[in-house]
């Protein structure tokens, strides 16, 4: 019996410090798959497996693609770093260019290649507003008057997708996993939170670890890395305006311009392709 693969959606497995993505082209053919259908697809049990499914659709903006992103529980996420480099990078190899604008929920994101494998994005401008987190009331975004657990004090941002990072001695030594799901549940956060917690190893390098919405606890998150960063400059824990994050993953540096954007740097990697 000769084995033959069915007809179906191609897509392409793809990687930013082990934060894992199923991109599918849906430029030409639009792809909109109901909730459960992403929800297979992310598990890695029954799919392919991925923290976020990708879909690249049509722009009408002056970009060059529309990235559209799923979290594997199925709802839409406004914006996601490593997913953006990824398809960042396979954009620019397909135009042949060393610079794209991607357009996703969160605005349009400048991309540019800085090495082999290597892309730094502008994930737009970081905001501490109360009601761009959003909180559901006007609070101290700074430090927060908020404490579940071992956890207490964070600053709330949003960085095109709402976050708490809250500032610990040793993130080895918080059980995030336990803790990040009631500080996500809190009524103070409408549209729930990526969860991150971070220790300042010096004044240009921070370790941290992110427990996503809808992800749970991955190996990586650009958007919480600028997070992180742009919280410890705006409490005075630096003055550096280059910061190193290192995630369990791996890491990413990340840039704190005067204008309040934060510019993300790190590598990518192709996995594998396949149908659905």
């Amino acid at each position: 019996m000769k084995l033959q693969a069915s007809a179906g959606r191609a897509f392409i497995k793809m990687h930013g410090l082990r934060n894992h993505f199923v991109i599918v082209d849906g430029r030409t053919v639009p792809f909109r798959p109901p909730v459960a259908e992403i929800v297979r697809i992310c598990d890695p049990r029954v799919g392919v497996g991925g923290d976020q499914l990708v879909v690249l659709e049509p722009t009408g903006q002056d970009a060059d693609l529309f990235m559209r992103l799923y979290n594997p529980t199925g709802q839409q996420a406004e914006a996601c770093g490593n997913a953006t480099r990824c398809v960042a990078w396979l954009l620019m190899e397909e135009s042949s260019t060393d610079h794209v604008r991607i357009e996703t929920l969160a605005g349009v994101l400048d991309c540019r290649r800085i090495g082999d494998r290597l892309v730094s994005c502008d994930m737009g401008r970081v905001s501490m507003h109360w009601k761009d987190v959003p909180l559901s009331q006007e609070r101290d975004t700074l430090n927060l008057d908020l404490t579940v657990g071992d956890l207490s004090d964070p600053a709330a941002l949003n960085v095109g997708n709402p976050h708490a990072v809250f500032f610990v001695g040793d993130v080895d030594a918080i059980d995030l996993v336990a803790l990040a799901p009631e500080v996500q549940r809190h009524p103070l956060f409408p549209e729930s939170v990526n969860v991150g917690i971070a220790t300042l190893l010096s004044d240009s390098r921070l370790r941290l670890k992110v427990y996503e919405r809808g992800a749970g606890l991955t190996e990586a998150c650009g958007s919480g890395a600028c997070a992180a960063a742009f919280a410890a400059r705006a409490r005075g824990l630096t003055g550096a305006s280059h910061i190193v994050v290192e995630q369990p993953g791996g890491e990413v540096g990340i840039v704190l311009r005067e204008d309040h954007h934060a510019v993300m740097s790190g590598p990518v990697a192709h996995c594998f392709h396949g149908t659905l």
